[in-house]
């Protein structure tokens, strides 16, 4: 983390460990062990958050300064840069613009939500 903390302060240190978490957690679901790709993990992310924050996923996330995909992979290689994940040669941090909405993901489903009215 000292070394992440190095090359930027944008994120909060726990964002770092949540994606770790969400790739095993991805890592868990699939038959056996393989390559997870930019946009399997930005699901994994997605997935993970609304398991153990439910209703409060987006803030948590937020507040960690994750409001979209392309956060979790900058997030991602941030983590190749400081040797705690490999990538593929296919891999691009651009694998994980847009993958999905965070409006769609975290809140248009919620009846109170005002993002359904969109």
């Amino acid at each position: 983390m000292d070394q992440i903390r190095v090359r930027s302060t944008r994120y909060h240190e726990r964002a770092y460990l949540f994606v770790l978490a969400a790739l095993e957690y991805s890592q868990q679901r699939l038959p056996e062990r393989r390559h997870i790709d930019g946009r399997e993990l930005a699901h994994a992310v997605r997935d993970l958050a609304l398991e153990r924050f439910g209703v409060l996923a987006r803030l948590v996330l937020d507040h960690w300064g994750v409001s979209s995909t392309m956060d979790i992979g900058q997030l991602v290689f941030t983590l190749v840069e400081v040797g705690l994940l490999i990538r593929q040669p296919t891999d691009v941090q651009d694998d994980f613009l847009d993958v999905y909405s965070f409006d769609a993901a975290f809140e248009v489903g919620y009846p109170w939500s005002a993002a359904h009215l969109a």
